[in-house]
């Protein structure tokens, strides 16, 4: 099994096309390591993920700068308030610079935010000190998260 960039779930290299099954699979995704599985009482199977397991496909806001809190779903419907406890990361391409946000769903399990969202995300961003360097970011839960060095955004 596969999980793609996308969030297409594949089986034997055939996309999965029931979404009760996709959701029922998720629910059982455990990552040890590096390495991710599928785990019931009796069985311990390997899958592959491309990128992150999950895809935050829309989330919610609701307060404004330090209090904001920002609530995501996943296309397999989870729900999460990005915080101390789901943090939101941002990993850049080392060589192109651009950017791939991620959100804890659960357990060491990621969702990456698709670019609709991360898009209206970056409405919200202000800036903050952070590191002792001024940084573009989000404030969500009570905690802000570094996107970009706000020097970057200024060039």
């Amino acid at each position: 099994m596969r999980i793609a960039r996308d969030g297409t779930w594949f089986y034997l290299g055939t996309p999965i096309g029931r979404p009760e099954l996709v959701r029922l699979f998720s629910s059982i995704l455990r990552k040890d390591g590096d390495d991710y599985f599928l785990v019931t009482p009796v069985e311990k199977v390997g899958i592959t993920v491309d990128d992150a397991p999950f895809v935050a496909v829309d989330f919610e806001t609701s307060g404004t700068g330090r209090d904001q809190v920002l609530c995501f779903t996943t296309h397999v419907g989870d729900k999460m308030r990005a915080g101390p406890d789901h943090p939101i990361r941002v990993v850049r391409d080392p060589e192109t610079g651009e950017p791939s946000p991620y959100v804890l769903v659960r357990a060491n399990l990621e969702a990456l935010i698709d670019r609709k969202s991360f898009y209206r995300l970056v409405d919200l961003g202000t800036h903050e000190t952070h590191d002792d360097a001024p940084w573009f970011g989000l404030w969500s839960g009570g905690q802000f998260f570094p996107v970009i060095p706000s020097e970057e955004l200024a060039g």
